[in-house]
């Protein structure tokens, strides 16, 4: 059945409501996500965000997703006040809603526009949501690498680390599973809005969906052997104020150490920056670590900042043995911008001169490979931010790696959220790749991954403490690492054909009304 297409697509709710709307879509996106982790309400805040925009021009809707999207990162960066005051937060917080909000305006278009492009209603239905999808999956690719680097952290699959949607992200990847939540949603959209249809019929079709999303088996992830590994958490402030003395995190790392110094294990891990003195360059951290390698009969992987020439500074992770030194390293591939180094640093020195001395030293992206070989077995490393870059995760597994070391440093971020979210991405990561994910942190959360996500051993935030386990290690390759970025290409390029169609289908009814003989 033909829709009437000279009937434009009206919005579902006045102007003042739908930025209302949009506001509680964003705050309902991030309460999906931990410390809240009410994961359901994600979807909700989905729906929320495109009903608001249904039927809107442009303008209108660039408005509605500028409101939504500072109301979803303001609530959920806050944790960037706590060290850095509210300029950085604001700052992030407006860039990501004004990518947000270009977003929001592009699903309008193609929402305006679909009656005329797609003008039978089952059509319609299938193809609508599969563009409004990739397009919102488009954008979260494009911020999660641009610019600086990118910043990835409110990709809505990061919600789901604890629901039935995370096993998933072995099949299809982090892009996929944001494909697939917002397809579901989109597509619920369309069948509530699908009048012509019997309810019972709509009820049918939606129920379908959402089977068809949770029915997808979990990817077996087979394993071949384990090694036993502790990880220590020293509970040291390591934050950009904090008023230790040179070595205390050092001595703390050290001192938590020498309570395991008896357990026999295959290898030693300590936290990014666990070291703040370069063994390098320290006699008293070579020594250190040299006695606790030679006492437990293990080798170290130490995180630390280098220093190899000067004015050159890595934030970096070595693989120390005893009597040997450092035998291996890897420099950090995904430096924070703003936070480990200041892109245009004259332009915002000019602008906000206190917050950016406070960026003391640059430090230089890493060009190394990202795995170590401990002893035969191949550990891939990553360092804080790096757990959310796609590109060093599918690396490491191209690399070789059985099991994967995640580093971090949370102290800057006190008791808030940000430790959580950042375990819920590396429990995901270890779901994607198949690989155990042993997360440890200076202060917290640390936990053990297994790699169907798991937990398999854990220390209490801001506790000092030790996980000693028999990590499982794989070699198999899930179907998301051997697709690598193919499934995100795919669905981005879906949802930008889509929007492209849509242009051309309008331009050509323009020109076909222009060329049209006029009735006198």
């Amino acid at each position: 059945m033909l829709d009437d297409l000279r009937t434009p697509v009206r919005p579902l709710m006045p102007f003042w409501l739908a930025l209302l709307t949009a506001a509680a879509g964003g705050v309902a996106l991030d309460t999906g996500f931990p410390d809240k982790g009410l994961w359901p309400v994600t979807f909700l805040g989905i729906a929320l965000i495109l009903v608001s925009v249904i039927g809107r021009r442009v303008f209108s809707a660039f408005l509605i997703g500028l409101v939504g999207g500072f109301s979803f990162w303001g609530v959920h960066i806050f944790w960037l006040t706590l060290y850095l005051g509210p300029i950085p937060w604001l700052a992030l917080a407006i860039l990501q809603a004004l990518f947000f909000a270009v977003g929001a305006a592009l699903l309008a278009v193609v929402y305006s526009r679909a009656p005329r492009t797609w003008p039978r209603t089952g059509i319609r239905l299938v193809i609508l949501p599969i563009v409004i999808a990739g397009l919102w999956t488009a954008r979260e690719a494009i911020t999660a690498v641009w610019p600086e680097g990118g910043f990835s952290w409110g990709r809505v699959v990061f919600s789901q680390s604890e629901s039935p949607y995370a096993s998933l992200v072995a099949w299809i990847g982090f892009s996929g599973v944001s494909f697939v939540m917002v397809w579901l949603v989109a597509f619920l959209v369309e069948v509530a809005r699908t009048t012509t249809v019997v309810a019972t019929t709509r009820i049918l079709w939606a129920a379908t969906a959402i089977v068809a999303t949770l029915a997808v088996p979990a990817w077996y992830a087979p394993t071949d052997g384990s090694s036993r590994i502790a990880a220590v958490q020293g509970n040291t402030d390591a934050s950009l104020f904090s008023q230790r003395a040179a070595g205390d995190v050092l001595s703390d790392q050290t001192a938590e150490t020498l309570k395991i110094i008896d357990q026999k294990v295959d290898m030693v891990v300590w936290p990014e920056n666990g070291s703040d003195l370069d063994p390098a360059r320290s006699e008293q951290a070579a020594k250190q670590l040299d006695y606790l390698s030679e006492k437990m009969n293990a080798p170290f992987i130490v995180g630390t900042i280098t220093n190899p020439s000067q004015n050159t500074y890595y934030n970096t992770s070595l693989l120390w043995e005893a009597g040997q030194g450092s035998v291996d390293h890897y420099d950090k591939r995904h430096p924070v911008p703003f936070a480990e180094y200041m892109p245009a640093r004259a332009f915002f020195r000019a602008i906000v001169p206190d917050l950016v001395d406070l960026v003391t030293r640059d430090y230089t992206k890493g060009t190394t490979d990202t795995v170590f070989d401990v002893n035969g077995v191949i550990a891939g490393i990553s360092i804080c931010f790096d757990i959310t870059d796609d590109a060093v995760a599918r690396d490491m597994v191209h690399d070789g790696a059985q099991v994967i070391l995640a580093q971090t440093n949370n102290a800057d971020f006190g008791k808030t959220d940000e430790n959580l979210q950042q375990l819920a991405i590396a429990r995901l990561r270890a779901v994607e790749t198949g690989r155990s994910v042993v997360n440890i942190s200076t202060v917290g959360t640390s936990a053990i991954v297994a790699p169907d996500g798991s937990t398999i051993a854990s220390i209490r935030p801001y506790e000092a403490g030790a996980m000693i386990a028999d990590v499982p290690l794989a070699t198999q390759t899930t179907p998301a690492t051997l697709l690598g970025g193919g499934i995100e290409l795919l669905v981005s390029g879906l949802g930008l054909a889509g929007l492209a169609l849509t242009l051309l289908t309008a331009r050509s009814s323009r020109r076909a009304r222009r060329e049209a003989p006029r009735v006198s």
